[in-house]
């Protein structure tokens, strides 16, 4: 029975638990961020090679959830989820007792390998369990919960590095693990409908996936979401360098403005329930590609001109991230409407695109580095623009019914 979700109303136990699960990506990307130079020194390398951590956290995101989305298929939402995050706890104490980079950087991967199964089955239990406008209000919801997390993540991690050093970062997050696991167990009930099971074959499971991106309807409003959120990724990438190295934000004060920017997801989540009773979610979704794109061209505008100043970066992130806060659950809500008896599958194909995305502009920020602000905000302006193109020339066409 889908659930109706009313906005105003208290978010329901179960909506807590996959925000809580869904947390677990931006709480294991931003809370060591405090620490790289201090990993550096300690561990003897460049800051690349710390950095390189990241990029093996983001690749095991992107190929970890491909996995995920035929095994709840298959065998449930709960009991993928309890492998998942056990490998998480275990992976997040290997950190801890890491002694190299090269075997940080191994076991960060098998450390997303293991988180990124919460992320995809969250979306999948909200399919499982509301309609195409519910389910839109519990991604805002959702998001409106999570996005603490990138606020807290870097304060926290800097406290933990102060009092303790950056290993506790990572027994803090075993920890966190291991508490999401029990919860899980006691709160979490099974949402995957006996009728909707779908046996696990090699062939199937391909099969499925090319049938889930040969439906026009979920492959364009993923993509439209994975390339805005792309533009995310490049910013947590690289908002380090331009802020503190480039603008000279104090480290110790880095947080903050990570903080504050995340405000600005958090307040249009908010207001997105607001925004579905009046608009739609068709909508919504219309209006908040906007945002991104054009805080991405006036950003890279003025970073080309050498007019950009702290204060002018500073907006554009905020705007850019306070449109992925709008168009994150109205898109992922009409990708997975049709998607029923292949839920799992499709919420794994739409976390593999935005990691995957994600992925690749972080790399091409590290390929092109001048010094400047111009390498980040104009792939921010590429990955605005190509959302708000892909959506008015492919995804409109297949516009659902809120």
């Amino acid at each position: 029975m889908s659930a109706v979700l009313v906005a105003g109303q208290r978010p329901p136990v179960w909506l807590v638990v996959l925000a809580a699960l869904t947390a677990i990506g931006p709480l294991s990307i931003d809370m060591y961020l405090p620490a790289f130079p201090t990993m550096a020194a300690e561990l003897e390398v460049e800051g690349g090679a710390i950095e390189g951590t990241l990029a093996s956290f983001f690749i095991g995101l992107a190929l970890g959830q491909l996995a995920y989305g035929p095994l709840s298929d298959r065998f449930g939402r709960k009991s993928p989820l309890y492998f998942g995050l056990a490998l998480y706890v275990v992976a997040s104490v290997a950190c801890v007792l890491a002694p190299t980079v090269e075997s940080l950087q191994g076991w960060r991967f098998v450390q997303a390998l293991g988180g990124c199964g919460g992320m995809v089955i969250a979306r999948a239990v909200i399919r499982d369990r509301c309609d195409p406008r519910s389910a839109a209000r519990a991604f805002s919801l959702l998001m409106l919960i999570m996005g603490v997390a990138p606020i807290l993540a870097p304060l926290a991690g800097s406290l933990v590095l102060s009092v303790a050093g950056w290993r506790w970062i990572f027994a803090v997050l075993a920890l966190f693990g291991a508490l999401l696991l029990l919860w899980v167990h006691v709160s979490m009930e099974e949402s995957l409908p006996a009728a909707e099971v779908k046996p696990l074959r090699w062939g199937s499971m391909f099969s499925s996936y090319a049938d889930t991106l040969g439906d026009g309807r979920f492959t364009s409003y993923a993509l439209c979401m994975a390339l805005v959120q792309a533009g995310m990724f490049a910013y947590i990438t690289g908002s380090p360098f331009v802020l503190i190295s480039l603008y000279g934000v104090p480290a110790e004060h880095y947080g903050w403005i990570f903080g504050l920017n995340s405000l600005g997801l958090i307040g249009a989540a908010h207001l997105n329930q607001r925004w579905i009773s009046r608009w739609g979610v068709e909508g919504v979704l219309y209006r908040a590609l906007w945002l991104p794109a054009l805080c991405g061209v006036v950003s890279a505008a003025l970073a080309w001109l050498g007019m950009a100043s702290l204060w002018t970066v500073w907006l554009g992130f905020f705007g850019f991230l306070a449109g992925v806060g709008s168009l994150g659950p109205t898109a992922g809500a009409l990708a997975l409407a049709h998607q029923g008896q292949r839920a799992g599958t499709a919420s794994a194909l739409m976390g593999g695109l935005q990691f995957g995305l994600g992925t690749l502009a972080g790399l091409l920020l590290s390929v092109w580095h001048d010094g400047s602000a111009r390498p980040l905000v104009t792939v921010m302006a590429i990955c605005g623009i190509g959302g708000l193109l892909v959506y008015l020339g492919w995804a409109r066409r297949h516009a659902a019914v809120a």
